[in-house]
């Protein structure tokens, strides 16, 4: 249909239904048969509608206030540029009456988790962002927040069986299996190149679901492509440092012939820096996320390939898609997949990510 303005009785003449039942859809307030509902809604897809935002804004009497279920974090980290993008969208939303707070736990920490899933309950909320973590906690908040109509959306993982609002976020599954794809371009057959997966040693930590997709996914395209390829895993101690500097002494000595590496994790620096100062080097080494020490290692070529997140882009999404649903009334897709951006040295310096109002460059 072409472009002019529709009132609501307009709406309602061309849905065969009343005034009062367009106003209810239009405001998702009080009871609406299905059937009715249905007739509205096709109209309202015909003439493409979208609610008159600064309208709603200037005569929103209501505070919204919306929570951020999130790991820790630190400056430079990943969850740092999350929080970057969840502020810019903050900004923005100012006029509507949102506000935002936070509630973090520790990644990988169960309790921590569990705590935080809890102290949700305490809270008058309208709508929560979540990084899921551990699959029981997560179902048992996402069925809280269903029973009290709180609208929620995930970032960073999807677990799908919670069913989500939104999730926005990377495949992680296709993620892992583009990675093995842009590594073995740097593997020679004739040489009896080595492939080696660098583990964490929470690998089997049931909040570590995202890694695990990633690796099935690597996994998946090796299989396909290279049938007598010798592959080693390395467990890599997250917090020890020292370990794993004995670790890797002893596994480079053993196998002269690894040359190619992943890291299905944002710590590839750890590996990195090893090298560096070992006087090391592999033919392909490939890792997630542009934390700046990740960042520094890919410039100084120690690191190959980095394959970015968009963490910012996310919390800002996020955050938008649950203001769409809850204050504009507006539909969500329920799936926003971010990019897989490739990142290597030469182009790395014209890369960047927004957060707060400004974005940030990695020269």
């Amino acid at each position: 249909m072409e472009d002019q303005n529709y009132t609501i009785k307009d709406i309602a003449r061309m849905a065969g239904v009343s005034a009062g039942t367009v106003d209810r859809v239009l405001h998702n307030r009080g009871d609406v048969s299905p059937k009715s509902k249905a007739k509205v809604q096709k109209v309202l897809d015909e003439i493409h509608y979208q609610p008159n935002v600064f309208a709603i804004g200037l005569a929103a009497k209501k505070k919204y206030s919306f929570l951020c279920l999130i790991p820790y974090y630190i400056e430079h980290d990943y969850w740092h540029s999350v929080v970057g993008g969840i502020e810019r969208a903050r900004q923005e939303l100012r006029p509507f009456n949102v506000g935002i707070d936070y509630l973090c736990y520790h990644h990988g920490d169960e309790k921590s988790y569990q705590e935080a899933c809890l102290a949700i309950k305490e809270k008058n909320v309208d709508a929560v962002l979540i990084s899921p973590n551990f699959r029981e906690e997560t179902l048992a908040l996402t069925a809280y927040l269903q029973e009290n109509k709180i609208a929620y959306a995930f970032v960073d993982f999807n677990m799908e069986e919670a069913r989500a609002l939104t999730y926005i976020g990377q495949d992680s599954y296709k993620s892992g299996y583009i990675a093995a794809k842009i590594l073995m371009r740097n593997y020679s057959a004739g040489e009896g190149q080595e492939l080696v997966l660098f583990l964490s040693n929470n690998k089997d930590n049931p909040a570590e679901i995202q890694m695990q997709r990633r690796l099935d996914g690597f996994m998946s395209y090796i299989a396909e492509e290279y049938n007598n390829l010798v592959i080693h895993e390395v467990i890599l101690n997250k917090s020890d440092q020292e370990s794993n500097q004995q670790t890797l002494d002893e596994f480079f000595r053993a196998h002269p012939k690894a040359a190619l590496g992943v890291v299905f994790n944002s710590r590839v620096y750890q590996l990195g820096e090893y090298l560096r100062h070992a006087g090391r080097s592999m033919k392909g080494l490939i890792g997630y996320d542009l934390l700046k020490a990740n960042v520094e290692l890919l410039k100084s070529g120690d690191v190959h390939y980095l394959i970015g997140q968009r963490p910012g882009l996310q919390g800002y999404c996020g955050v938008k898609a649950l203001c769409d649903h809850v204050v504009f009334k507006k539909s969500v897709e329920p799936v926003k997949y971010m990019p897989i951006d490739i990142l290597i040295k030469e182009n790395i310096d014209f890369y960047f990510e927004f957060v707060n109002i400004n974005f940030i460059n990695y020269n």
